[in-house]
C-alpha cells in the first residue's frame, strides 16, 4: 500500500516507506506518543524487519543509535506496532497513536544503554510530534504501559525522567524503595481493590476484582518499569504505590 516515498512530517527525518500499513479506525485526533525498542541485533536489521511485508509490523518512526531518525508510515495513517494492546478502555492503540521504535537490543539482548545522541534524538523527535498533535504528557507511553505482561520495551533503562525534565512525558520523583505492608500475588482484599482501580484510573488495563491475580502483578511490573525502574519484580510495595499515588495526584483535573 505505501511503497512510494511521501514527505516526512518531522523535518530532519528521512523517508523509508513501510506497505505495513493502514488508515486509522473511527477515533478523533491522535493522542497517544508510543515509545518502543526495536529489540534486535542490529538497528539496519530492525528497519528492515519494520519495512517487510511478511513483518506485518510497521511504527511511524525509527530511531537509531547514532541519532538518525526514519520515517517509514505518514502519521496520518496506521502504522502496526502496538499489537493486542489497552488503554484507559481503549483498544485499538494504533489507530490513535504516533510510535518511535528506538534501536535497542532490549531485554533478549543485553539491554545496553541509550547512547545520549539517541536520547537527545527521540526528546526532539517527540517536541516535533507533541507539537502537531494533541497529545497530553500523561499520554506518552511505553509499550509495556499498554501490554503488560506482553512487552517489556523501551525498558527500565530507558531515560523517563530525562525526557519529562524538557516537557516530554508525565513523571513524578519515584518514592525511595524502603520497608513498609507489600501486596503480592495471591493476596486479596480492600487494599488489593483500591490499588487495582487507582492503576486503572492512571489507565492500566487492571481489573478491579480485590484480588492480586498474575495480570495484577503484570501491571505492577509495567508500572515499575516506566515509574519506579530501581527494583522491576511486580510487587507492591510502598514505593510503588506512594509513587503511583503521586502521579495521580500530579495529574490535570481534566484528565
Amino acid at each position: 500500500m505505501n511503497d512510494a516515498p511521501f514527505a516526512p512530517d518531522y523535518v530532519d527525518a528521512t523517508v523509508r516507506p513501510s506497505p505495513n500499513i493502514n488508515e486509522r479506525k473511527g477515533v478523533g485526533p491522535v493522542d497517544i506518543l508510543l515509545l518502543h525498542y526495536t529489540g534486535m541485533e542490529t538497528g539496519q536489521g530492525a528497519e528492515d524487519w519494520l519495512c517487510d511485508p511478511q513483518s506485518e509490523v510497521s511504527c511511524h518512526y525509527i530511531v537509531h543509535e547514532d541519532g538518525r531518525v526514519v520515517q517509514m508510515v505518514p502519521e496520518a495513517l496506521r502504522a502496526w506496532h502496538a499489537g493486542r494492546s489497552h488503554w484507559k478502555g481503549e483498544t485499538d492503540i494504533n489507530s490513535r497513536s504516533v510510535g518511535i521504535e528506538i534501536v535497542n537490543g532490549g531485554h533478549e539482548f543485553g539491554l545496553p544503554a541509550f547512547p545520549d545522541r539517541q536520547v537527545e534524538a527521540v526528546i526532539l523527535l517527540s517536541h516535533d510530534i507533541l507539537a502537531r498533535n494533541t497529545i497530553p504528557p500523561e499520554r506518552v507511553l511505553a509499550h509495556s504501559d499498554v501490554a503488560p505482561g506482553r512487552k517489556r520495551d523501551p525498558g527500565e533503562l530507558f531515560p523517563w525522567d530525562r525526557l519529562a525534565a524538557v516537557g516530554v512525558g508525565h513523571w513524578v520523583e519515584p518514592v525511595q524503595i524502603g520497608g513498609g505492608r507489600f501486596f503480592s500475588t495471591g493476596d486479596s482484599g480492600q487494599p488489593v481493590e483500591a490499588l487495582q482501580s487507582m492503576l486503572a484510573m492512571y489507565g492500566y488495563n487492571a481489573a478491579i476484582t480485590g484480588v492480586f491475580d498474575e495480570n495484577t502483578a503484570a501491571v505492577i511490573a509495567a508500572f515499575q518499569r516506566h515509574f519506579r525502574p530501581a527494583r522491576v519484580d511486580g510487587v507492591a510495595d510502598a514505593s510503588t504505590i506512594e509513587t503511583l499515588h503521586r502521579l495521580l495526584t500530579a495529574l490535570p483535573a481534566w484528565s
